[in-house]
């Protein structure tokens, strides 16, 4: 991700428009011009804030005339877009995500204390799974919020397009950058999957 967004970041638009006026664009013509854009420090710290709904955009992108910036710009209001249409994976996501934050502290804790007193009782056992089942809460996290993403960047692109913002010359250096942080994300989910089945070998071969 950043290899890809420090090879577009010295490609700038041919017509000069920031990352945050790109937002700024896109939030107006679909009628969200209640959304502010925020600037905040740090290094492709993007976000998008439901709770106080605010898109936020770091100072390598508010002030960046970079396809690069605008790609990742579009695609942080592309979530604004999913909020104010009730695209209903990122529904999901938000209310799971008070259950998975929970599961997210207890899982390791409980598997570790599981695993090594589970010789002594099976309720050490018992209490091993129980950290698995709150683990495969964060892994459910990471397998929903990869189609929120992947459509957050296919809303931006397809708003890069129809607001006109980048020329089709110059596309191409947004779309790479949003297929990296996609990856990011595939590769999270995979992370989160090995992590898990290599928990439940562990447990079980403790078991026997």
């Amino acid at each position: 991700m950043n290899k890809t967004f420090e090879k577009y970041q010295s490609q700038h638009s041919i017509k000069r428009i920031t990352g945050a006026e790109a937002a700024r664009r896109i939030l107006d013509s679909n009628g969200l011009q209640n959304v502010p854009i925020d600037l905040i420090t740090g290094n492709l710290t993007d976000n998008y804030d439901p709770t106080a709904n605010v898109v936020r955009l770091s100072q390598s992108v508010y002030n960046n005339t970079s396809t690069a910036a605008i790609g990742i710009a579009c695609h942080e209001v592309g979530h604004a877009l999913q909020y104010a249409t009730n695209y209903p994976p990122v529904r999901l996501r938000m209310a799971i995500i008070p259950v998975t934050r929970i599961g997210s502290r207890l899982s390791v804790p409980l598997i570790i204390i599981g695993i090594l007193l589970g010789s002594l009782s099976y309720f050490f056992t018992v209490l091993a799974y129980i950290g698995i089942a709150f683990f495969a809460q964060s892994t459910f996290f990471q397998l929903v919020t990869l189609p929120v993403e992947l459509n957050a960047s296919k809303r931006a692109l397809q708003q890069i397009q129809a607001n006109g913002l980048l020329y089709d010359s110059e596309i191409q250096g947004a779309k790479d950058v949003l297929n990296a942080a996609a990856l990011t994300y595939v590769a999270a989910l995979a992370l989160s999957l090995n992590q898990l089945i290599r928990f439940l070998l562990i447990v079980g071969r403790r078991r026997r």
